[in-house]
């Protein structure tokens, strides 16, 4: 497996030049997940699911980002600590232009936090345009696929700390979860026929929205299953991808009639 934390620049470059030319970033965040499960859950499983991705496909993985954009959840419970949405654009930009000067042509963000998405893909429209020919994809560990968006949406619309992520902590990181917390921890979804979009201390009583106390292990073991598989087959697609067309970013059609 190529993880960069333990490569040599040598070893980059010689991965690089072999053809390994796409990373995967795997992005996290440190928050709050209710009385039952501890704050890194989202790196958790963002680092966990690609670096098993990543021993099965060729690509160089990248250190995981352990903070995203968690200020919906205020201030109501410690142990979250949030960058705002244009310092993670502006930190995962810079990065990008880092793994561009390594001479990487592909980069696959794995976001494992769900309101990490604007931010992020604020990147890698900033990413794309300053960088042509430069390919940048998002993806969420929760919609890899409709039958992973689906297990985690199955108690709740607007979930978190729910049957879904707890059951996979259950399974990959039980000793982030705290068994004796989780019949009380159930909280049910506030949101339905909401127009505004509320912080979550105005949403849940206790940081959760779901369904934690009906998870098992058996059933996080078999959601990471799909998980690993489903996103291991994208990323054996993306890294022979190649743009639809080889037209410059940067050249306009009236210069091509020069």
């Amino acid at each position: 497996m190529h993880e960069l934390y333990n490569m040599t620049w040598e070893e980059v470059a010689a991965a690089v030049k072999s053809g390994v030319d796409t990373a995967v970033l795997p992005v996290g965040a440190t928050e709050q997940h209710g009385p039952h499960m501890g704050c890194g859950m989202d790196t958790a499983i963002a680092h966990r699911l690609c670096r098993d991705v990543a021993a099965d496909t060729p690509v160089i993985l990248l250190p995981t980002l352990p903070y995203g954009c968690s200020i919906g959840h205020s201030k109501r419970w410690p142990g979250t600590m949030a960058l705002n949405p244009k310092t993670l654009i502006d930190v995962v930009s810079d990065l990008g232009d880092w793994v561009v000067s390594s001479g990487i042509r592909r980069l696959i963000m794995v976001n494992g936090h769900v309101t990490n998405a604007a931010p992020l893909r604020c990147a890698l429209e900033m990413l794309r345009a300053r960088h042509d020919g430069f390919m940048v994809a998002l993806v969420h560990t929760a919609q890899i696929s409709e039958r992973v968006k689906k297990a985690h949406h199955d108690d709740a619309e607007d979930w978190h700390a729910n049957h879904a992520e707890t059951a996979l902590m259950l399974a990959l990181e039980p000793d982030i979860v705290r068994p004796e917390r989780l019949a009380d921890a159930d909280d049910p979804d506030r949101t339905d026929g909401c127009v505004f979009s509320h912080p979550v201390n105005r949403t849940s009583l206790n940081g959760v929205t779901g369904t934690p106390s009906t998870a098992t292990a058996e059933q996080g073991a078999q959601l990471y299953g799909w998980m690993r598989d489903d996103l291991t087959a994208l990323i054996q697609r993306a890294v022979s991808e190649e743009s639809p067309l080889e037209h410059s970013y940067f050249r306009s059609v009236l210069s091509d009639a020069l």
